[in-house]
């Protein structure tokens, strides 16, 4: 997958509310829905005097000030750092091909995709702290979608949610029970969401991830996926 390929299919799989062209900014309204959705990018020629501009603009929003930075942006990085903007949750961006993750494909006592999410899922990502602002994300996305539920000893064990952008599809929200953990679902959820996305017409399956969930990239690596990509904030 190539950069720009990521960025094209995380903003079309996690919508922000709106957006603004504040030349050379692209401003979103998040709503609720995360940081990614929250974030300023440069999206041509700019100088340092153009971030007040930014910054402007996401205040009237009721937001602050907090900048996406890209591969291509390592100029933005060092003058919002010179400005006193921290590097915040970098973020790494793992993939795998779609054959490879749904192989040996889940059975459907483990893990199943259903749309609109059932009340169980609703539960269980509110209980991780994915409330309306982000299933509004989800209710945005104008693509294929689904939500996939995990099930571990005939309970509802975890949930993720899944989008396609082109053959490309992408994993959010994957969130497993803390009683439940150790048992398979994560893994279950994953190779699942591969099959699904199969039948959409998806080569490969990607999702985003901060570098300091340990645990969560340990899943993502014995699962043979690997780094594509990655991304950080920048934030006063």
């Amino acid at each position: 997958m190539t950069p720009d390929l990521i960025y094209e299919v995380l903003e079309q799989t996690w919508p922000a509310a709106s957006y603004a062209d504040v030349v050379p900014w692209l401003i979103r309204a998040g709503a609720g829905g995360g940081q990614r959705v929250s974030a300023a990018t440069v999206e041509g020629a700019f100088e340092d005097a153009d971030i007040p501009q930014a910054e402007a603009a996401m205040a009237a929003l009721g937001q602050s000030p907090l900048f996406m930075i890209r591969h291509s942006d390592g100029r933005l990085d060092d003058m919002l750092a010179a400005r006193g903007y921290a590097r915040h949750d970098p973020v790494v961006v793992y993939a795998a091909a779609v054959a490879d993750l749904a192989t040996p494909e889940p059975s459907a006592m483990s893990a199943f995709p259903t749309w609109p999410p059932l009340s169980i899922a609703v539960q269980l990502w509110d209980e991780a702290g994915i409330g309306p602002g982000r299933l509004a994300v989800m209710d945005r996305v104008t693509g294929p979608k689904t939500s996939i539920l995990g099930r571990v000893n005939d309970r509802a064990s975890g949930v993720a949610f899944v989008a396609c952008h082109g053959r490309t599809a992408m994993v959010h929200g994957l969130e497993v029970s803390p009683t439940q953990r150790r048992q398979g679902s994560g893994q279950n959820i994953m190779r699942m969401a591969a099959v699904w996305a199969g039948a959409q017409g998806a080569d490969t399956v990607c999702l985003a991830v901060t570098e300091a969930n340990v645990a969560a990239r340990a899943l993502y690596q014995a699962l043979g996926m690997t780094v594509v990509g990655a991304y950080h904030y920048r934030k006063k």
